[in-house]
């Protein structure tokens, strides 16, 4: 992360839970981020930092003006349109990019060359492991993104699943209500509906788990 990005840091989250405060705002705003919930919530206590290019969506996707997250603001300047966006779930604009933050890299000062040793050529040998490194961080990251998106497409289909199993609920409790069946095998029905909902409820929360470690990896962790 930048000097100016460690800097804005808490001006950007300061503003982030200033728009968040309302009751479930957090939430909708990480669908409209297309992040989970669980992971924008550990931005919001300040357990993950977060990049520039997360923060510019955010003016992107809520409406807000470009810059705007670079200032303190109170409730009040929150504009009326950014403010309806988030409480209708309304996405302005569709965020593709990460939280992740770009590490700084670390700035060290290559050793003398050893007698005998032509100093160019060890630098040549420098620059290619360079450009290794680069490209593997760079496939990783690769991966690692097309392995997040994914995820996001599986939780956002158990997120709308309970149309579909509203709807099987309803078709079984018809069932129950139509004949005279068994106390046991009454039970029985109810009871697979139930752990049906809360094995649904269980494999949301690991998805989403998932879903922040991959955001918050990178290559050598």
């Amino acid at each position: 992360m930048d000097d100016s990005d460690e800097l804005l840091l808490p001006v950007w989250r300061a503003n982030l839970v200033l728009l968040t405060s309302e009751v479930g705002a957090a939430t909708r705003l990480a669908r409209m981020m297309t992040f989970s919930a669980s992971y924008l919530k550990l931005m919001l206590s300040g357990q993950r930092e977060f990049s520039e290019e997360f923060v510019r969506g955010v003016e992107a996707v809520t409406g807000l003006p470009v810059g705007w997250m670079n200032a303190p603001h109170s409730a009040d300047d929150i504009p009326p349109n950014a403010r309806d966006a988030i409480d209708n779930e309304h996405p302005l604009a569709r965020f593709r990019g990460t939280a992740h933050p770009v590490r700084k890299k670390t700035v060290l000062r290559p050793p003398e060359p050893i007698f005998g040793q032509p100093g160019p050529a060890r630098r040549i040998e420098e620059e290619t492991l360079d450009v290794e490194a680069h490209r593997r961080h760079a496939h990783f990251r690769k991966v690692r993104d097309l392995a997040t998106l994914e995820v996001r497409r599986f939780e956002r289909h158990l997120v709308h699943a309970p149309v579909e199993l509203a709807s099987m609920r309803a078709k079984v409790e018809d069932v129950i209500a139509a004949a005279e069946l068994d106390e046991r095998i009454q039970a029985d029905l109810a009871g697979r509906l139930e752990q049906i909902d809360k094995h649904r409820d269980l494999l949301l929360r690991h998805v989403e788990k998932l879903q922040a470690l991959l955001s918050q990896l990178d290559e050598g962790e």
